[in-house]
């Protein structure tokens, strides 16, 4: 079960902001919620096929990963044929990464149970010396899996189209709310 994270005190804050307001009384309450330890390599797993593709192909695409190695863990992804997951849809490269991913955890290198106790900054130099995990990734990792308050990706192209959108030039007086602000420019790009 997931635990509940209290963004209260962000969505106070920036219900002030001419362009966040209006965003939080149409969306209602962030949604992002930190995740078990157990799923840090699962979501790392779903965030290196996701890279640079359509939601839809992304979760296509991780869906057969998931249904071939039953469960997400390293030994499984390291004793997986490397044709296997390409059949699933992943690059070669992708299929590189993930590798990667699991011999340095199964390796030592990356000690997955502790990234929730480590700034993050900490976090991000542990994860972009995986092959293929960039400061996106660890955006993603910091803010949808750790639910850290204060990342905002600004090279993301959902977020620089929603800042466009709206005329934002400056996301810096959301600091230390950047995580929600981020949550809300993205769910403006939506139709409801």
């Amino acid at each position: 079960m997931r635990k509940k994270n209290n963004w209260i005190e962000a969505e106070k804050f920036l219900s002030t902001d001419k362009h966040i307001g209006p965003l939080i009384k149409k969306w209602g309450h962030c949604t992002i919620v930190p995740i078990k330890k157990s799923l840090y390599f699962e979501d790392l797993v779903d965030a290196i096929c996701s890279q640079q593709l359509s939601g839809k192909a992304a979760k296509t695409i991780f869906e057969r990963v998931k249904k071939l190695l039953i469960k997400i863990t390293p030994k499984n992804v390291l004793t997986i044929d490397e044709q296997k997951l390409r059949d699933c849809g992943l690059s070669w490269q992708k299929v590189s990464y993930i590798k990667d991913l699991a011999t340095k955890v199964v390796g030592g290198d990356l000690n997955l149970s502790i990234l929730d106790k480590l700034s993050d900054e900490e976090v991000r130099n542990k994860l972009v010396a995986v092959k293929g995990i960039g400061n996106w990734t660890a955006e993603m990792f910091l803010m949808f899996s750790l639910a850290r308050p204060d990342i905002f990706p600004k090279d993301d192209l959902g977020i620089q189209k929603a800042m466009k959108n709206l005329k934002i030039k400056n996301p810096s007086r959301w600091k230390l709310h950047r995580t929600v602000a981020s949550w809300y420019l993205w769910r403006s790009l939506e139709n409801r």
